[in-house]
């Protein structure tokens, strides 16, 4: 998963496990200078790796699955790197023996870009991990195989800052932080990259030899195309990412801790849980998504009073028994808990439904971090197939039809539903041509998922959520063309089937719903950064 960045509490443990789930030197893990043996001091420890990593090698199976247990590539060697000189070498390597190359941070991508039988050689960055504060570029240094639980805990510990990323503390940051990450901080701090400063990409020239680029979102940097593409373009289509920098827009000074926005003390959480019963009827049940909807039409502008409050509605099949709600909320900001009940309030009129509800209040970095995983499924059997779509408004009075139709028919399964995932707030103040993310009016993410655990289930739990997705989407093709109530979708929820005529009839590319306007000008940025198409996948930006 480029990710599923969802909140955590939405995942296992403590409220369920209902919800699915992308130059050397610098700082150290919290920003020490590199100590040499001149100065008196200790050295400090080489980079893990390279490691080479081949079939019949006691490690090679277990380093060939990423999140998605349906995905298992057979590449010729698994590169495990540690360093930007590394993947320098390992990528000219593999251009050199004419082999495709796929990069694996986290690896939580929802579809098999880097287990295609085509790849041959794959990267492994996880062991590239530090992060730190980089006073060369008075911003904080975020390696790409870091998890998102690593940014939070030691941004937290050194500063008290923190990124409005994912939900999800496995996610790496390689490629959530390339397709513009999001998360429970976002409508109050905006996209990751909106707090983005610059990158450090492994790329390819025309003569095909690799090489690292700095890139800054500083206007007069001449390669300032290259980093705009990294604000929301999606992992895996120009070069390697190794390193990212964070500075939020308008910060300024040399304390590490005005860089980034304040972490909050402590989070208000709300736990809302209904049966599927009797009184679960398709009026109450479509009328609590429509109400879920119109409460984010109206209260998602920046600068709400509500831009703090992330809510995700998890409507569970109904074999499941049961489906959830969860809210969360900085508990410092004046009025929190009523902020929260006048949502509620909004939430319940017309439904005849009330909740049972679960107040809890935490300091922050706890459910952040925990339960630690947030993977679908467990360790043992994890395959899924998720699909996914912008909304500007709430759903149509037909769409709502349409999923308590496929929430309530004869072919799902427990493991299958659909999340209404709150947006906007800040995120809408940045315009869709500042940064790659086009989707800036947007106001909810909608998440259709299926979650099994046998081999030869993959057929039936395939054609339920397609069928499921082309039904909500019938009136536009079966995806969600961009209009009055669907803006497209989101890179980072990658979706094949956007990109075949079988399910996409709608006439609209796949990269219109992903990239919109922003298109052409990523291609123009692959012209120029991978002139060779060395970087590529079923969903990479085409040349």
């Amino acid at each position: 998963m480029n990710g599923s960045h969802l909140n955590p509490l939405s995942r296992r443990g403590l409220l369920g496990a209902a919800g699915a789930a992308v130059a050397a030197g610098g700082a150290g893990a919290l920003g020490a200078p590199t100590a040499s043996a001149a100065d008196g001091t200790a050295p400090q420890e080489p980079p893990f790796g390279p490691v080479t990593v081949r079939p019949g090698d006691t490690r090679y199976e277990s380093l060939l699955r990423g999140n998605n247990f349906r995905f298992v590539g057979r590449p010729d060697e698994i590169r495990v790197v540690g360093s930007t000189e590394q993947v320098v070498r390992a990528v000219d390597d593999a251009v050199r023996s004419g082999r495709t190359v796929a990069v694996r941070s986290g690896g939580h991508c929802f579809e098999n870009f880097t287990a295609d039988p085509s790849v041959r050689m794959l990267l492994d960055l996880s062991p590239m991990d530090a992060v730190g504060y980089d006073p060369a570029r008075g911003a904080f240094s975020v390696r790409p195989g870091a998890t998102l639980g690593h940014v939070y805990r030691t941004l937290f510990k050194g500063w008290g800052v923190t990124v409005p990323a994912g939900g999800c503390p496995e996610v790496g940051a390689g490629g959530h932080f390339a397709g513009g990450g999001y998360g429970p901080l976002s409508r109050w701090y905006g996209s990751v990259v909106d707090h983005l400063y610059g990158v450090e990409v492994v790329v390819v020239g025309r003569d095909g030899t690799a090489r690292a680029v700095v890139a800054t979102r500083e206007p007069d940097d001449p390669h300032h195309d290259l980093f705009w593409a990294h604000t929301g373009g999606g992992g895996g289509n120009f070069g390697v990412v190794t390193r990212y920098w964070l500075r939020s827009p308008g910060a300024s000074g040399s304390d590490p801790a005005r860089l980034l926005p304040p972490a909050p003390r402590a989070q208000l959480a709300l736990l809302v849980t209904w049966p599927w019963d009797d009184t679960m009827t398709e009026q109450a049940f479509t009328r609590l998504l429509h109400n879920f909807g119109t409460w984010h039409e109206g209260n998602s502008a920046p600068g709400s009073r509500y831009a703090g409050l992330y809510a995700i509605l998890i409507a569970s099949h109904a074999t499941a028994g049961g489906f959830l709600m969860t809210v969360q909320i900085d508990a410092d900001i004046p009025g929190a808990r009523q902020l929260v009940e006048e949502f509620l309030r909004e939430l319940y009129a017309g439904t005849g439904l009330r909740g049972k509800e679960t107040w809890l209040t935490m300091p922050w970095l706890h459910p952040t971090t925990w339960p630690g995983t947030g993977e679908p499924g467990n360790v043992g059997t994890r395959r899924y197939k998720i699909k996914a779509g912008y909304l500007r408004r709430s759903f149509t009075a037909a769409q709502l039809a349409a999923i308590h139709r496929n929430l309530t028919n004869s072919t799902g399964t427990a493991g299958g539903g659909m999340l209404l995932v709150g947006y906007g707030g800040q995120v809408g103040a940045v315009a869709p041509t500042a940064t790659a993310v086009a989707q800036r009016e947007v106001v909810m993410k909608a998440v259709y998922q299926t979650i099994w655990s046998a081999e030869q289930d993959d057929a039936a739990n395939l054609a339920w959520v397609r069928n499921f997705y082309r039904d909500v989407y019938a009136d536009t093709g079966g995806v969600p063309v961009p209009g009055a109530v669907s803006d497209g979708s989101y890179i980072n929820y990658p979706d094949t089937d956007l990109a075949d005529p079988e399910w996409n009839t709608s006439g609209v590319p796949w990269h219109t719903l992903y990239y919109k306007d922003n298109y052409p000008r990523l291609q123009r940025v692959k012209a120029r950064w991978d002139p060779r198409d060395v970087f590529q996948h079923a969903l990479s930006v085409r040349p």
